[in-house]
């Protein structure tokens, strides 16, 4: 029911001039709610590190299991190259080659003596009972006879 005098609209915004502003700054007026308290969730735990050890390339070569030699390349038996090609590897928990590369032999020897060592297969290295990864050295020699 209007007032006289008030030039407001029936079922309107409490405001005389009828603007609405009030209805917003009483809503601006409310306190705003505290957000929910975060409950403390533990990041997982990083995964242990992978234990590595380093061995000898001698105490490797007792745990060799499968072993092919490598293929003389043609071309290296006609020059008549010979050496020594010294790779560094990591055996793997279960006995595979990983991370296999050359580190010194002669250029034509290298791809022969990679693609022999790529298919070794070791026995696993255990550590205080667990197996471990092994890094180690493997030498190919070439020899002509």
């Amino acid at each position: 029911m209007p007032v006289a005098g008030d030039p407001g609209v029936t079922g309107g915004f409490a405001e005389s001039n009828g603007s609405g502003n009030a209805l917003i700054q009483g809503l601006l007026a409310i306190p705003a709610l505290a957000p929910p308290p975060m409950l403390a969730v533990k990041p997982p735990a990083p995964p242990a590190p992978l234990k590595r050890i380093r061995v000898g390339s001698g105490v490797q070569e007792g745990k060799l299991i499968f072993g092919p030699p490598p293929v003389y390349p043609v071309i290296a038996r006609q020059a008549r190259i010979s050496g020594t090609v010294r790779l560094e590897a990591v055996i793997s928990r279960e006995g595979a080659i990983l991370n296999l590369r050359a580190v010194s032999g002669h250029p034509l020897l290298i791809p022969a003596a990679v693609a022999a060592v790529q298919r070794w297969v070791f026995r696993p290295t255990y550590l205080n009972g667990e197996a471990v990864e092994v890094a180690t050295v493997i030498d190919v020699n070439f020899m002509l006879q």
